[in-house]
């Protein structure tokens, strides 16, 4: 079952978005070649940890439970890279995705951020899916089901010359991070027979696609959680909340559009850099 918002909870998940929004601000502001994954990860920790909010991914059951508030995958990494001595290098594809709760409410975002000198195809495939989740943002407002937004999403990829990948798909949010329904970002006959849902007020979505260079297949690293592209070439990964109000779409993990959203952020960040 999808579990309908109100607008007034869309409106106060909006918070935990513009703190998850703060923390890819404050990622971009610090990557940089020659510090660790690990350190990236403390740094967005500190964030949640002095504004209140409980990190989403750090304790997530696995056969390991997940150990960091940040999956910070390089390269041919797709997803759930784990934080740790990895030195970031010049010419790196660095994707970061986190969530946070606050008051209840949940926000996760995604972004890939290109290092340095990074080659032509790279900053392609990072164009290419920022441009699908683009897309289908400026969709949700206006196509019955999701599986006419997934479609386009996908004719985009494909017609760039990348893969989509389809082991791991976008989600509904709202008090839990993951919730009904599945938000694919292609089309296959399951879905369309079974899985399709409607885009109405009240729905709010993760939606994330995940794009590779090569092949769209995947494989799992020896620590249970990072997930690599089965060729070894690169993998972009963005993603945002978005809930579909009566007025239409809203970027919930987008940055801050009004007065009182800008002293929230400023806020968040004084909590950050003064606490403790």
């Amino acid at each position: 079952m999808i579990s309908i918002k109100t607008d007034n909870d869309i409106r106060r998940m909006r918070k935990a978005g513009l703190l998850t929004w703060s923390a890819h601000k404050l990622v971009a502001d610090t990557v940089r070649v020659g510090m660790t994954t690990a350190e990236l990860d403390a740094e967005v920790e500190k964030l949640f940890v002095r504004n209140y909010a409980i990190p989403l991914f750090k304790g997530v059951k696995g056969r390991v439970p997940y150990p960091a508030c940040t999956c910070v995958s390089i390269n041919d990494q797709v997803v759930h890279g784990i934080p740790g001595a990895r030195v970031i290098k010049d010419g790196d594809l660095v994707s970061v995705d986190t969530g946070c709760k606050i008051e209840g409410w949940c926000g996760d975002s995604a972004n890939t951020y290109p290092v340095g000198n990074v080659d032509a195809e790279s900053r392609k495939l990072v164009r290419v899916t920022r441009e699908v989740l683009q897309l289908a943002i400026n969709l949700v407002g206006t196509k019955k089901y999701w599986s006419e937004v997934a479609r386009e999403m996908e004719q985009v990829v494909t017609r760039n010359g990348f893969s989509v990948v389809e082991t791991f798909v976008g989600h509904g949010i709202g008090r839990e991070m993951h919730e009904e329904p599945q938000v694919p970002n292609f089309v296959y006959r399951e879905f369309l027979r079974y899985g399709d849902f409607e885009l109405r007020p009240g729905v709010v979505i993760a939606i994330e696609p995940m794009v590779n260079a090569g092949t769209k297949r995947v494989r799992q690293g020896k620590d249970y959680w990072t997930m690599l592209t089965a060729d070894g070439r690169n993998s972009a990964h963005v993603e945002h909340t978005v809930g579909l109000m009566k007025s239409g779409p809203v970027v919930l993990t987008g940055g801050p559009e009004t007065s009182e959203e800008e002293a929230l952020v400023a806020d968040f960040f004084d909590k950050y850099r003064n606490a403790g």
